[in-house]
């Protein structure tokens, strides 16, 4: 199956995949950090991520944002530079 070509779709389907959220909201930010470091001049640097997912019942916090950040980590060796998380156990 083809990888969607924006990284906002990519996001969704990664963590839509690994966590079944019951909310999911991904925002791109990249235009507020034009200029600022990581910044690219075709965005999709920026996000900010809000998920609700039964899968984070019984984590803590560092251990919820370190398994999305792992299932992201393609994303970010290909250009992803910042990503603002918001997310809570359902």
């Amino acid at each position: 199956m083809p990888q969607p070509s924006n990284r906002l779709s990519r996001i969704r389907d990664l963590l839509t995949e690994a966590f079944a959220p019951v909310e999911l909201d991904i925002t791109d930010d990249s235009q507020k950090h034009a200029g600022h470091a990581g910044a690219a001049p075709g965005g999709e640097t920026h996000y900010t991520v809000r998920i609700t997912s039964a899968a984070f019942e019984g984590l803590s916090r560092v251990q919820t944002q370190r398994s999305i950040m792992m299932v992201l980590q393609s994303e970010f060796d290909s250009g992803l530079h910042a990503l603002a998380l918001h997310a809570k156990a359902a």
